[in-house]
């Protein structure tokens, strides 16, 4: 694989080619999802529930993250990495200063954060002083205390507004990418057309310009809840190498998604 950059994504989305993106957490399966043609990967703070077995991922830790990082950036020297910046640590700007330090530092080429509005003068400081910003709309997973629960979100015309001019907004504050979980496929369509960064969905249908899951639900081997939007592609092929090809193959051919997997 050639280095993967953000001028690589911005070509992709502006040639209409499909990005691939997966959670990974460790040296070896970056490796072979690299090795697969996968072009990003996001060390989510999904590791909270998926390998420290958490109900949520509120007690995830900016250390954690990093270490994490560090396994993935040694697994895959030339993919693209984003690091999630776990609940809390950009509760202010301050905050956002200082833990995008150790996670940079472990090899994050982006830092992503859930949120709207608030999130603006954070987005702006932080590319202000070169650090890359991926943002994230929809079902943010930090919030789901707010929200009551995982649920889909911008059903209603005010609601799928009030995203559309987040969108818009963390784009012109500096957001080099921005990822949508859990929203119709119409909103996703509306907000992928109106910015020019790429824009990667999850649960959101296959209008995006690229995709992303989590690793254990595409392998199946998540415990408990398997999410609507998830593909168990390792009982469709029978081998990990395969299931990870073929996930690449679809989200480029654009069959994954299919209307089963979207809202």
């Amino acid at each position: 694989m050639a280095k993967i950059t953000t001028a690589v994504l911005q070509k992709m989305k502006q040639q209409g080619n499909k990005i691939s993106m997966l959670t990974a957490y460790d040296a070896s399966f970056a490796k072979l999802f690299a090795e697969q043609g996968v072009e990003v990967l996001l060390i989510g703070d999904s590791l909270g529930m998926v390998l420290q077995g958490h109900d949520d991922t509120l007690p995830v830790t900016v250390s954690d993250i990093a270490y994490h990082t560090r396994a993935v950036r040694a697994g895959a020297p030339d993919a693209f990495v984003i690091a999630d910046m776990p609940f809390m640590s950009y509760g202010t700007l301050e905050q956002a200063l200082q833990n995008v330090v150790p996670l940079m530092q472990a090899g994050a080429n982006m830092v992503k954060l859930e949120g709207g509005d608030f999130l603006l003068p954070t987005v702006k400081a932080l590319t202000e002083r070169g650090v890359p910003v991926c943002g994230h709309l929809g079902l943010t997973p930090q919030s789901v205390h707010v929200f009551g629960g995982y649920k889909v979100q911008g059903k209603t015309d005010a609601a799928a507004d009030a995203m559309v001019a987040q969108a818009k907004a963390l784009q012109e504050a500096g957001a080099q990418l921005l990822v949508l979980e859990c929203i119709p496929t119409a909103l996703a369509k509306r907000i992928t057309e109106a910015l020019y960064i790429p824009v990667i969905g999850i649960g959101a249908g296959n209008v995006t310009d690229g995709q992303v899951l989590v690793m254990h639900d595409l392998l199946g081997i998540s415990s408990g809840y398997i999410p609507k939007f998830s593909k168990n592609y390792l009982a469709q092929t029978g081998e990990i190498r395969s299931a990870i090809a073929a996930y690449v193959s679809e989200v480029k051919s654009r069959t994954f998604p299919a209307n089963e997997h979207s809202f």
